[in-house]
């Protein structure tokens, strides 16, 4: 039990903040999809892919301290920042656990737009299928979001690109 929260740890303390919940979701399941061993499990959902277990772990992190989770006001938009608090170091320093660095894609991915995110993510959870019909899946599903054709070849461009960091 508690392996899978140190590692959610780690990913804090590669990443720094990590502003909004949606793009924290949307992290975790693109590491997973780069075989980052990630165990939270993820079902489609409005915003694309997501995870009760990992909504679960995080207010559990917060719980006890590990994360500062701090709600925000912007332009009349509400947005959850989270960090790593110093007794989330402590108890990271506490477990010697293997994992990959992570510290290039994690980073990456947090300088991303949650929207943008939110594509990569739609198009990772549709990979068995080929690159067209991704592109008719997402443009399905995410109707509402109007995504362009630039930003889906940008989305596909930057998977590989994150497979490169890896």
């Amino acid at each position: 039990m508690l392996k899978e929260h140190v590692k959610l740890l780690f990913m804090f303390q590669q990443a720094g903040e990590i502003v909004g919940r949606k793009k924290l979701q949307k992290i975790v399941y693109i590491s997973k999809k780069l075989n980052i061993p990630f165990s939270e499990r993820f079902k489609f959902h409005m915003f694309g892919p997501y995870s009760e277990e990992l909504t679960l772990r995080i207010e559990e992190l917060c719980n006890l301290g590990f994360l500062q989770e701090t709600l925000e006001t912007k332009s009349g938009y509400q947005q959850y920042r989270y960090i790593l608090t110093d007794e989330g170091v402590k108890f990271l320093k506490m477990y010697n656990l293997e994992l990959p660095n992570i510290q290039p894609s994690v980073s990456s991915m947090n300088d991303q737009s949650s929207r943008f995110l939110e594509l990569v993510s739609t198009v990772l959870y549709f990979d068995e299928l080929s690159k067209e019909e991704i592109i008719e899946k997402v443009m399905t599903v995410k109707k509402k979001q109007n995504y362009s054709e630039e930003e889906m070849d940008r989305a596909f461009s930057y998977i590989d690109q994150l497979k490169q960091l890896q």
